[in-house]
């Protein structure tokens, strides 16, 4: 049976950290202050919202959002867009995605200051992770993968590290972390031949595809630690979720796995928080 890597300890144990660092920073007379854009009321955009307010709260950060109609046009977005970037208020910025098909969603991502982007919506932030500028914000997915690695104590350090798939938002970037923390990696998808085999190869799986149960017995080894970054309805259970990977066929093998809900997920928000701090420090010199 593998060690079941839950991503409560890990939120829990960041929430604590998180929240002595926002009453130092008050100390100082400053409140450290998350800005979220939202255009619509999409269920699952509303949902992360929730649970980002959520922790918010639960380490004394400010937060506020700024809601817009779902179909707004360019130029109001991009003011509006514009003008929460300026608020000096404002320390770090999620805005959800992806927007209304009306909308240039890549110009108004870069309208973001790069100093405020803590979920990596920019082309400057993500050239900052990919040049190992540690003043760039890697997207929290990512980053909640690396804090649960480093919480439960798993080297890296000349490992082998497979990421299934490559994603601007999980797959790239996660790759880019592990390769910091000296894991030998390689990223794989749809076209990558003998897939189950090389996965197999894996001292550390990060399975980041989008596909319900896509890894199997045959893509894992025993010892082996999996990260299952997917988050998918259920096929076999309408209204339940699953992830990338089939945790009944492979959690018997491997040594370690995160399971879905309850895994990478729960750590998400944390980081997002964890991020404006940081931001919420550089601007206010106190880094």
């Amino acid at each position: 049976m593998a060690e079941r890597l839950a991503g409560k300890a890990v939120a829990d144990a960041m929430k604590e950290e998180l929240s002595q660092k926002v009453a130092a920073i008050k100390a100082k007379g400053i409140t450290p202050k998350l800005g979220i854009i939202r255009v619509g009321a999409r269920p699952d955009d509303l949902f992360y919202e929730g649970g980002a307010k959520k922790t918010c709260d639960s380490v004394g950060m400010a937060y506020q959002v700024f809601e817009y109609p779902a179909d707004i046009d360019q130029a109001a977005f991009e003011q509006a867009v514009t003008a929460v970037g300026a608020n000096k208020e404002i320390n770090g910025i999620l805005m959800f995605a992806p927007l209304p098909k009306q909308l240039d969603e890549k110009k108004i991502r870069n309208l973001i200051p790069v100093e405020k982007d803590v979920d990596c919506m920019t082309i400057g932030s993500a050239a900052k992770v990919y040049t190992d500028d540690p003043t760039g914000f890697p997207p929290c997915t990512p980053t909640a993968c690396m804090d649960i690695l480093k919480f439960y104590n798993i080297p890296l350090k000349g490992k082998k590290a497979v990421v299934l798939g490559r994603s601007q938002v999980v797959g790239k970037p996660v790759a880019m972390l592990l390769l910091r923390e000296h894991a030998t990696v390689t990223i794989c998808h749809s076209r990558t031949d003998n897939l189950p085999a090389v996965c197999a190869e894996a001292d550390v799986l990060i399975a980041a595809v989008g596909r319900a149960k896509m890894v199997k017995a045959n893509y894992v080894k025993p010892g082996q630690i999996v990260i299952d970054v997917g988050i998918n309805e259920d096929p076999a259970n309408p209204g339940k979720y699953c992830g990338d990977v089939d945790y009944a066929e492979v959690e018997p093998i491997v040594g370690k796995i995160t399971p879905v809900p309850g895994g990478v997920g729960s750590v998400t928000t944390v980081v997002l928080c964890k991020q404006t701090i940081q931001a919420c420090e550089m601007q206010n010199g106190l880094a």
